[in-house]
């Protein structure tokens, strides 16, 4: 490591002060955007330390040691001159410009020389003159661990190695952390000291190299702080709940966790972060602890690496309590979806995963897929007369290419399908639905009126404009979704549902046996020989005799136009699960949208809860259905954040949210019904 250079500056007492913040700022500034860069810097350091200083300014030096402080003015001698040793090491610097400020970039005409006995006894001299609101502590008497702050400024965020080895005759002072914020803590090591000569050469003064002060930081648990919005207390549910009717209340996470193996593939998006936080050993402590703060009931994962899952997730969550399960994404692909929930609340009744990839089908030809759960909330104690409606858990994370509209539509599509599979009652109704996800798609969105509003009218829309994420409206050629967007072997149909469920068997239909069917082999129209059949003597110039048993001739009426048969769709895909969102994705206080996610300083919403309501009778409203709580209330809900604060915490991830999402986390009562006695 490099030794210390001990450099003291005469200065009138405020131009003093505002060197020394600076310095620090720019210390603080470099410390963090040059930490993985150490090595090279102390190379560049080391070699620079042995070079000698250029003729001029080793002219400079000799003029002011020559004349000293006693040609200042008379009102800038005396006790408005302090003394500070800054001790200064190469993992604040990058490169050797940095190494200080220059003389004229200061604008302050200080000038630095090495400290002697005698030039040391003067020094503590003027600091014991030192006016009390300038005073700066005498260096020997500093311990080891003690801060520096300068009155009037906001608090110094540099981060200063401790040295054990201090240079004889002379006292440093050592600046400890002011900034409590885990990632900068991680960010600065303990190095080992290593022995400083008596006497270090003297630096050479590089170009200035300016820098803006940073302003005081807020810490971020203030500045991400999330407020939770208790909605069972609005007009609105209080008019749906009376107070006799109990409710079994619940909280659903749904978290996108960013797996660290696309961290790895894709370190160009995270070019505004440390190193250290996009490490996994960094981002998981943070992760798990959020969940645990949230305490959810039902938690939703998205992009969850599967061998942190084995290994790691799984067995944390089994000691909070959780009953997991995980699907891994097809393919090559490492990471998947995960749905948990508290066995103490729920039992499982059915697990059904769901594979996007279908072979030979083009829209459905990508890895990505999706879970159905079908719960049973378990009631307490004391209520055995009383009974609850299973609910219904999926969650899912669909593609992401924003070009690929088809490719997103199918897949949730797919998943509709399996959910009114699960969820669907003897009745036919359904029972409460409850979908999570990261679906890369925007409020309002063809994709999100779709699963809204239970429609879309596709055909001829292009693809790009399914999801909303980006607009491509400028491409000479862009893809159109064309009908039937999949294909009736994958046996779902536009409603959203497998066709062995959406097609029930005729009352009365009337079957046909073999042996009746053999009976028209040779009936009139068959025994006609086609005008276009070549004749052959004794082939085709047969004729069979009718037989007695045969049937009575038919009249057969032939179209004069015939086509042949090709099944047709609308263009128009429904459902009918009736889902709306937990949150409005606009922020009325900020008068901002909410986002969820920050791909490249953007913000955006992809990140949903949906559950099931009611629609409101003749409820519409510029295209979108308005729905009121059913059996399935929302109680509350954590806010979201809008991108402006987002972007003050420099995007995410960040020291404080550790995944590129932003955790979603909802609130539910299902109300609880009466046993009928018999």
């Amino acid at each position: 490591m490099i030794g210390t250079v001990l450099c003291y500056v005469l200065l009138p007492a405020a131009r003093l002060l505002r060197a020394l913040r600076d310095a620090f700022f720019t210390s603080r500034k470099n410390m963090l955007l040059a930490k993985s860069m150490s090595t090279q810097i102390e190379d560049v350091f080391a070699a620079t330390r042995g070079g000698s200083v250029p003729e001029e300014q080793e002219a400079l030096l000799q003029q002011w040691l020559e004349k000293g402080a006693g040609n200042l003015p008379a009102s800038e001698s005396g006790p408005a001159v302090g003394k500070v040793s800054v001790t200064l090491t190469s993992d604040w610097l990058e490169g050797t410009e940095l190494l200080m400020t220059s003389l004229s970039g200061l604008n302050l005409a200080p000038e630095v020389t090495q400290c002697s006995g005698q030039q040391l006894t003067e020094l503590h001299t003027l600091v014991s003159s030192e006016p009390q609101d300038h005073a700066v502590t005498e260096p020997s008497k500093l311990p080891a661990e003690e801060s520096v702050a300068v009155a009037g400024s906001g608090p110094w965020a540099a981060v200063v190695p401790q040295m054990d080895h201090q240079i004889d005759g002379c006292a440093a002072i050592h600046v400890e952390v002011q900034n409590e914020d885990p990632a900068v803590l991680a960010w600065s090591v303990a190095r080992d000291a290593e022995t400083v000569p008596a006497e270090p050469p003297a630096w050479p003064i590089q170009a200035a190299v300016q820098f803006c002060p940073l302003p005081t930081e807020v810490p971020y648990h203030e500045l991400l702080w999330r407020e939770w919005e208790d909605l069972s207390v609005q007009p609105c549910v209080l008019e749906q709940v009376s107070e006799n009717t109990p409710l079994f209340e619940f909280r659903v996470m749904s978290y996108n966790i960013l797996a660290q193996d696309l961290v790895e593939q894709g370190l160009d998006l995270y070019l505004h972060c440390h190193p250290d936080i996009l490490n996994w050993n960094y981002r998981l402590p943070n992760i798990l602890q959020e969940i645990q703060h949230c305490d959810p009931d039902v938690l939703c994962l998205q992009e969850v690496q599967e061998n942190h899952y084995w290994e790691q997730l799984e067995p944390v969550f089994k000691e909070m309590g959780f009953a997991c399960f995980y699907k891994r994404r097809t393919g090559t692909k490492t990471d998947g979806c995960a749905v948990c929930y508290k066995h103490s609340r729920f039992q499982l009744i059915s697990f059904s995963p769901i594979e996007y990839f279908r072979p030979g089908v083009d829209v459905l030809n990508r890895d990505n897929v999706g879970l159905v759960l079908l719960l049973q909330p378990l009631l307490p104690e004391g209520l055995d007369l009383k009974a609850v409606s299973p609910l219904c858990v999926a969650n899912t994370h669909i593609l992401f290419n924003p070009r690929r509209g088809d490719i997103k539509l199918a897949q949730m599509a797919l998943l509709l399908a399996e959910i009114d599979k699960i969820a669907k009652t003897t009745e036919g109704s359904y029972y409460p639905v409850i979908l999570c996800g990261d679906l890369n798609s925007v409020p309002g969105s063809p994709l999100y009126k779709f699963i809204r509003n239970g429609e879309l009218s596709y055909h001829g829309m292009p693809a790009w404009k399914v999801s909303g994420q980006e607009d491509f409206s400028q491409r000479l050629y862009s893809r159109k979704l064309l009908a039937p967007l999949w294909p009736s072997s994958l046996g779902v149909t536009d409603n959203c549902q497998y066709g062995a469920l959406c097609q029930p068997k005729k009352p009365g239909r009337r079957k046909y046996s073999r042996d009746f069917l053999l009976q028209f082999h040779f009936c009139d129209v068959a025994c006609e020989r086609p005008p276009q059949l070549v004749l052959l003597e004794g082939v085709t110039d047969a004729k069979p005799d009718r037989a007695a048993h045969w049937p009575k001739p038919v009249a057969v009426v032939k179209d004069p136009d015939p086509q042949p048969f090709v099944p047709r769709s609308s263009g128009v895909i429904q459902h009918g699960l009736n889902l709306t969102s937990v949150y409005s994705h606009f922020l009325p206080q900020r008068g901002r949208p909410e986002v969820t996610t920050m791909p490249m300083g953007l913000g955006a919403t992809v990140d949903y809860i949906f559950y099931s309501a009611e629609p409101v009778k003749n409820g519409n409203r510029g295209g979108h259905r308005l729905y009121r709580d059913g059996a399935l209330k929302l109680l509350g809900r954590l806010s979201l954040l809008s991108e402006d604060v987002l972007l003050l915490a420099n995007g995410l991830p960040n020291p404080f949210c550790s995944s590129d999402h932003l955790c979603l986390l909802a609130s539910f009562g299902l109300e609880i019904s009466s046993l009928r006695e018999d």
